[in-house]
């Protein structure tokens, strides 16, 4: 464990003397050496100084480390235009560095430390590289509304520590006497994901966040939501039994809602982000059933949507470089400029709607089995959702890629071998997974 944290303390020097590449080199080769760290148990290995392993654990830094890859690939405009490259490696470094920590936490307190930790440097990537000036109010978005509503966790957990007389994963049990502590202990995961209502942090914080902001975003920091709640529902196990319909009914209205709300977007980044909030809100729905196929088709939808919405804020940064816009209105017509780039958004909108063989969909499978047994009125909202997906999917495709293109767009430079090269490392573990999904 400790093998990889110092590996990437000693990269700090690396990120200062400009060296791009081989930053990003090193940066895969931890991700592809972080594979054979996969025990396939569900219990925890590789101890060490209150770090460990599960099967949950590997996935998350698995994930972390192959997105983190993947941003410094997809900025290297930031590196041609000299505009603080060393100061943005440091950057993800860092976010790497938190992230690795949280997940590899075996305190609930250090999950919440580096769980807040990580907000630090998603914040210096939003102000530094992003894109409009609006970018401030973004960032003010996204702390004061997780900081506010991780408060209410951070006492919920000293009181924890208090009964219990520690906090480590191992000793964790049902503890939750009411319901202050109960949604003490959850909110905070429900404000990260987003759920419905307490969304309005993300639309902004993606539109005005650099694509490796945004594909950090999507890619992981959402998951840190799910990745808690699982960890956190040992304690809340009994109570939660009254109250976890509720949450339920409401994350799938929400979700509904959400799914209209895409259709009426002008901005490709926007609507990305909001079919976000609307595959998230399904996974607060199978995590809340409490059952064994919602925990499992959660696990595999966080893993889905973080490399499919990745990839879908990639393109629609390629697209932005070129014509300095992100509005439907001037983005049209994109299979006469660039037909070869029209494969990937079409391979990764039609992974976007969870068709085969792509990991969303086997997430979903699982999800919708978890909620139909709950019960078979959410099959009501369940089948809307699936609708709206293809809708909104099959409408950012088509938008992007059909029609009459703007007429002040004579020319456009065509697409470079590493724009294919990352969209194919974003649909490729997409894909593959599920053909090794008899391992999960």
């Amino acid at each position: 464990m400790l093998m990889f944290l110092f590996g990437l303390l000693l990269m700090i020097p690396l990120s200062l003397m400009s060296s791009w590449w081989l930053v990003q080199f090193w940066f895969f080769f931890f991700s592809l050496l972080f594979i054979f760290f996969g025990d396939f148990t569900f219990f925890f290995v590789n101890l060490s100084f209150n770090f460990g392993l599960d099967y949950l654990s590997w996935l998350m830094v698995l994930l972390s480390f192959w997105i983190c890859s993947l941003m410094i690939m997809s900025s290297l405009s930031i590196s041609f235009s000299s505009y603080f490259p060393n100061l943005y490696l440091f950057m993800v470094l860092i976010l790497m560095f938190s992230l690795y920590c949280t997940f590899c936490s075996l305190s609930l307190f250090n999950f919440y430390l580096f769980f807040e930790f990580s907000l630090i440097p998603t914040l210096m990537l939003i102000l530094g590289w992003g894109y409009q000036p609006e970018r401030i109010s973004a960032a003010l978005y996204l702390i004061i509304y997780t900081l506010l509503a991780s408060l209410p966790l951070l006492s919920s957990i000293l009181w924890l520590d208090s009964y219990l007389g520690g906090l480590c994963y191992f000793i964790l049990r049902d503890s939750c006497f009411s319901i202050y502590f109960y949604f003490g202990m959850v909110m905070a995961f429900l404000v990260k994901f987003p759920v419905y209502m307490f969304h309005l942090w993300l639309p902004k914080a993606h539109v005005e966040a650099p694509v490796s902001g945004s594909m950090i975003l999507a890619g992981v920091l959402l998951k840190l939501g799910g990745y808690g709640l699982i960890r956190v529902f040992k304690c809340i196990s009994f109570f939660s039994l009254d109250f976890n319909f509720f949450i339920v009914l409401f994350s799938l209205f929400g979700g509904v809602f959400v799914s209209l709300i895409c259709l009426r977007q002008l901005d490709i980044k926007m609507l990305i982000a909001y079919s976000s909030i609307a595959h998230m809100s399904l996974i607060i729905g199978g995590l809340f059933t409490m059952n064994v196929w919602g925990l499992y088709g959660s696990i595999f939808l966080m893993i889905g949507h973080g490399l499919c919405s990745s990839g879908l804020f990639c393109l629609s940064n390629i697209s932005y470089e070129r014509l300095g816009s992100r509005l439907f209105i001037l983005n049209k017509g994109f299979i006469s400029f660039m037909p070869s780039m029209t494969l990937w958004w079409f391979l990764l909108t039609v992974g976007n709607m969870s068709a085969p063989p792509s990991l969303n969909l086997m997430g979903e499978i699982g999800l919708f089995n978890s909620l139909i047994s709950y019960s078979s009125y959410l099959m009501f909202f369940l089948f809307f959702m699936s609708f709206f997906g293809c809708v909104y999917s099959l409408y950012i495709y088509s938008a992007s890629q059909h029609g009459v293109p703007f007429s002040g767009v004579y020319t456009m430079s065509s697409c470079y071998f590493m724009e294919f090269h990352l969209l194919f490392l974003h649909w490729l573990p997409l894909n593959i997974f599920f053909l090794c999904c008899y391992y999960f």
